[in-house]
C-alpha cells in the first residue's frame, strides 16, 4: 500500500519521504507560487491556472492572493485574502461559502507519540464545509470536522469538532453560541442605503 493510500484510509502515513507525496506537493506549491505571481487583473489567467490546481471548481468561484495547498485536491468555493489548506485529506466546500482573510483548513495532525511523530508520520481527517456558511476571519478548521449548511463561524474560533447546520458558533475551541432565527433576516434591512440619503 502506497503512503497515499494509507493517507486517503485515514491511517498513519509518511509524508515527508515518500516520493510521489513530495512530487505532488512540489508540483501543487509551484502552481501556488505561479498563481500568487499573476496581477490581480489578469482574470482569466487566473482563473485556468486555479483550475489547473483544484479537483473541482464551479462557473462562479473566486480565491484571492495569495492562497496556498499542499496538494490541491479540493473543491469550490470563495476565499478572501492569505487562506492555507493543509489538504493531505479531502476538504469539500459547498455552495455559495465565504471565507473571511486569513483563514486555515488543516486536515493533518501527528502522532502523540514523540517517537512516530519525529519518523515524519502524520494522518489525516477530512474537512467538510456546507452549503450558505460564513466563515470570519482567521479561523483555523481542524482535521475531521464537518460544518453544516448556513452556519456562521465567528472570527478568530478554532473549529475543533464539528458544528451543526443553521448555527452562529465562535471560541476557542468553536461552540454553539446559539441558532439563527427568522429575527436574524430583518438585522440589516436593506432599505438602510435608502435611510441614509
Amino acid at each position: 500500500m502506497t503512503e497515499k493510500e494509507k493517507s486517503q484510509l485515514g491511517l498513519l502515513y509518511n509524508a515527508n519521504y515518500d516520493k510521489e507525496l513530495i512530487e505532488e506537493r512540489l508540483y501543487a506549491k509551484g502552481l501556488c507560487y505561479d498563481y500568487n505571481q499573476l496581477h490581480p487583473g489578469k482574470i482569466d489567467e487566473r482563473e485556468a491556472l486555479i483550475k489547473k490546481l483544484l479537483g473541482k471548481t464551479t462557473d462562479r468561484f473566486l480565491i484571492e492572493q495569495p492562497f496556498v495547498c499542499d496538494y490541491g485536491y479540493n473543491e469550490n468555493f470563495y476565499s478572501n485574502h492569505n487562506i492555507v489548506m493543509l489538504d493531505g485529506g479531502k476538504i469539500t466546500f459547498g455552495d455559495n461559502v465565504f471565507i473571511a482573510p486569513n483563514c486555515g483548513f488543516y486536515t493533518a495532525g501527528h502522532p502523540y507519540d514523540v517517537e512516530q511523530r519525529n519518523e515524519g508520520l502524520e494522518i489525516v481527517g477530512p474537512i467538510t464545509v456546507g452549503n450558505n456558511v460564513w466563515i470570519g476571519g482567521g479561523v483555523t478548521v481542524l482535521a475531521g470536522v464537518t460544518i453544516g449548511d448556513n452556519t456562521i463561524i465567528g472570527a478568530g474560533s478554532v473549529v475543533t469538532k464539528s458544528i451543526p447546520s443553521g448555527v452562529i458558533a465562535a471560541g476557542n475551541p468553536c461552540r454553539v453560541i446559539r441558532k439563527i432565527t427568522e429575527e436574524d433576516k430583518t438585522k440589516y434591512s436593506r432599505d438602510v442605503v435608502k435611510n441614509i440619503k
